[in-house]
């Protein structure tokens, strides 16, 4: 499982710094794509496959469907650790992210995201001031 928030910059080359708790768990090769709320999100393969044969599934005659699905794979890139434990991001998916020097790494159970500092600043401090009413709304989660 991917948790914990951890700041690294991204460099000229597009290389940015895995966290080594999450290098254990993404081994060599990894999935990194586009996410939602403008951020990037990175799945192990084995994740990767499962959200493949999920989407698969979805109807191909829904027009949300496609959309969401073309969204999602054209994004998706298959990327691998050097051996300094940096990933070479697609600048397409740095163009995406609006990834600039600083960068916010996040685990988020089964996939890890990564946002722009700003970005991810913006969020925190929008979504802090309603996060009890978002736990309120999930009460049938029982959490």
């Amino acid at each position: 499982m991917f948790m914990g928030e951890y700041q690294h910059s991204v460099d000229a080359k597009g290389r940015l710094i895995v966290p080594a708790k999450f290098r254990e768990l993404l081994g060599e090769n990894f999935v990194i794509t586009r996410g939602l709320d403008q951020c990037l999100f990175g799945y192990t393969m084995e994740e990767w496959r499962k959200i493949e044969d999920k989407l698969k599934e979805l109807p191909v005659t829904k027009k949300d469907a496609r959309a969401f699905t073309r969204f999602f794979f054209s994004g998706a890139s298959e990327v691998e650790l050097d051996k300094q434990g940096r990933v070479n991001i697609p600048s397409t998916l740095i163009s995406y992210a609006k990834l600039t020097k600083e960068c916010v790494i996040l685990g988020v159970s089964n996939r890890f995201e990564i946002w722009s500092k700003d970005a991810w600043e913006e969020y925190f401090t929008t979504s802090e001031d309603s996060f009890n009413d978002i736990a309120e709304n999930l009460a049938d989660f029982d959490f």
